[in-house]
């Protein structure tokens, strides 16, 4: 049994770092997400894919983002933008083993890495070396997930011809989201769009809160 840390101290594992942001996750999930956190610290050491190389960082910068955006998916396919090293697409696999990851990224070196750890850890997940506006050509997904990939601005060019494919996209952001949907609105990209705060929630050591916006065609919203 892990020993109670006050939140001053380091902690000793990923399970006393979660403990102290109250995320409450499942004793097997916690662990398969510990096996990976170790997979992605020793690849670090050749790729550069996280500065988040303590329990106390990855617990609230990376542990804390896709336990909130993984609370918000319904069902279905899911699919993650820019994966990077894995997060938050990896941990919303392990987090909601009920519904499919696919994972997407243009550098070979993290999709090699991203197939790595899906193996490793047995998760059933495709993974593809492209950009993701050249996936949603050719599929179509129930939730797509977003951190750090660009802003809202971006985002609506890239995806401007895609949003039937895109379905929901949950889009993980920071204290200037605000900026960003003003930046938008005024580049008149939001005008079939809408968007809504679907989570708030506090960053930890800061005074500033993250977000998750919500945003699909407005039609779509009407349907549901």
């Amino acid at each position: 049994m892990n020993e109670p840390t006050s939140a001053s101290q380091p902690s000793a594992s990923l399970q006393q770092a979660t403990e102290k942001l109250a995320i409450d996750i499942p004793q097997p999930q916690l662990l398969q997400i510990e096996r990976y956190c170790r997979l992605l610290w020793k690849k670090n050491e050749h790729i550069n894919l996280t500065r988040h190389t303590d329990w106390d960082t990855f617990a609230a910068r990376d542990v804390l983002d896709s336990w909130h955006v993984a609370k918000l998916i319904e069902s279905g396919e899911v699919l993650d933008i820019g994966s990077g090293g894995g997060v938050p697409g990896i941990l919303v696999a392990i987090l909601r083993p009920d519904v499919h990851v696919t994972c997407v990224d243009s550098v070979g070196k993290k999709t090699k890495v991203l197939e790595e750890f899906a193996n490793a850890l047995d998760l059933d997940m495709h993974i593809y070396q492209c950009r993701a506006e050249e996936l949603l050509e050719d599929f179509r997904y129930d939730f797509c997930i977003a951190r750090a990939v660009g802003s809202l601005t971006k985002m609506c060019r890239w995806f401007s011809d895609h949003w039937l494919n895109v379905g929901r996209l949950l889009a993980i952001k920071g204290p200037r989201f605000e900026e960003e949907i003003n930046e938008a609105n005024e580049k008149k990209l939001l005008r079939k769009l809408d968007v809504k705060i679907a989570a708030k929630y506090a960053m930890p050591n800061t005074e500033n809160q993250s977000v998750i916006l919500d945003i699909c065609l407005a039609s779509m919203r009407k349907k549901n």
